[in-house]
């Protein structure tokens, strides 16, 4: 029988934008899931999330999130196994989703800036599933305005820094070894005076203020700094180096997110599909219906849409791209959003089952609406995709009007 993940990936490992290694990875981490996720626990949310942690790094599929110089599968992270990954583990539970991706972005900043031996000392615990990962940004009042982080960090002595403030909405808050800390430094206004921190969870002066339930539970805290003494070198990058570490990893991961959504929304299409096939009504099935099947070719068109906007970006940063700001940031809202669509759809057409707890496609309601927001909402996407538009018209024109002038010199 055929892993639910290739299933439902249909011929998407056919594009030209995936190789052979793409292609065994997928087959691998598919038939992994559909053999070991059932049989993990769901109940307790910590425990869950640990159990596959070790899971996965135990089958060495956390491979994926650290360069081969630290056990990993490619000399540099693969956005596009990273996707497919995501994309796969989504579609069959969330909360696998949810901690193969941590151990990605909680120390997607170290692998881009950490020093050799920060490196050293965390990575190799990632990829076994025997440590976990954080990613502490986000503030009650700096969220997508990361430039109001108000969370301080201070030299204590020739040796050691003080950090002092709070963080919030941090996933895996609470279980988490350690901590990618941005803090404000001050080495010039806004976001370019934030620096970035490695913190162990152990360190005197951080505290779980208070553990946070959201709709589709995770593991998820507020994090107090008070008077948290922490060695210069668990410094990540350079001083006042905070915003481009931070914007750095979210270029990897940002289109991961995308491809969350994307296992979500070909879920949902799996499940409607299905549905409208064997429920019977009216003398016939409920996909014989005219708006079962607008519902069902809406739902097929945003789902490629999607996944087509996520591979461009994932290919186009796997080739050398600097910088994929733009084409993450389309490929997360769009995906994003669509996938809402198909969810909604799905429970839409599953009726009074739709909403019944214990159903794929309430789970999958609850699971996708969070990632609308976090690693930049919706409207920050739009924000991001316009002003690079507009910048690069306006550079262009530069160009033109320079080279109009050359000719007229030269005239």
């Amino acid at each position: 029988m055929t892993p639910l993940g290739m299933a439902i990936l249909g011929d998407t490992l056919d594009w030209p934008f995936f190789e052979d290694r793409h292609r065994g990875f997928a087959e691998g981490l598919s038939a992994w899931a559909d053999a070991t996720l059932t049989g993990l626990p769901h109940d307790d949310v910590d425990a869950a999330c640990r159990a596959r942690v070790k899971a996965l790094g135990e089958a060495g599929f956390l491979k994926a999130v650290v360069p081969a110089a630290y056990g990993g599968l490619s000399e540099a992270l693969d956005v596009r196994t990273l996707c497919l990954a995501r994309e796969i583990l989504a579609a069959r539970d969330g909360l696998a989703d949810f901690a193969f991706a941590m151990q990605g972005l909680g120390t997607g900043s170290i692998t881009l800036a950490g020093s050799q031996a920060m490196k050293q000392h965390i990575l190799p615990g990632i990829r076994d599933g025997k440590r976990i990962a954080a990613f502490a940004l986000s503030e009650r009042e700096a969220g997508s305005d990361v430039a109001a982080m108000a969370t301080s960090a201070t030299p204590d002595g020739n040796t050691h820094i003080r950090i002092d403030g709070e963080k919030t909405w941090i996933s895996n808050g609470g279980i988490a070894d350690h901590y990618v800390v941005f803090a404000r430094t001050a080495e010039a206004p806004g976001a370019r005076g934030l620096s970035a921190f490695l913190v162990e969870a152990d360190t005197p002066g951080l505290s779980i203020a208070e553990r946070i339930d959201v709709i589709a539970p995770h593991p998820l805290a507020t994090l107090r700094f008070d008077a948290c003494r922490i060695p210069v070198e668990n410094r990540i990058g350079g001083p006042g180096d905070g915003f481009k570490v931070a914007m750095a990893t979210l270029d990897i991961f940002r289109s991961t997110v995308g491809a969350a959504a994307l296992g979500f929304a070909r879920r949902a299409l799996h499940e409607t599909v299905s549905h409208a096939n064997g429920r019977k009504l009216f003398g016939g099935t409920l996909g014989d219906l005219q708006l079962s099947q607008a519902a069902i070719a809406d739902s097929a068109a945003e789902v490629d849409a999607a996944a087509l906007l996520i591979y461009r970006a994932a290919w186009t940063k796997d080739r050398g791209a600097p910088r994929v700001t733009r084409e993450a940031a389309l490929a997360k809202l769009v995906a994003t959003e669509n996938a809402q669509r198909v969810i909604d759809r799905a429970v839409q057409i599953h009726g009074g089952l739709g909403v019944t707890k214990g159903v794929k496609v309430e789970e999958l309601y609850r699971e996708i609406r969070a990632l609308r927001i976090y690693e930049g909402a919706s409207e920050v996407q739009k924000v991001v995709i316009a002003r690079d538009l507009l910048k690069t018209h306006a550079e262009k024109a530069g160009e033109r009007d320079d080279s109009n002038r050359i000719r007229e010199i030269g005239a």
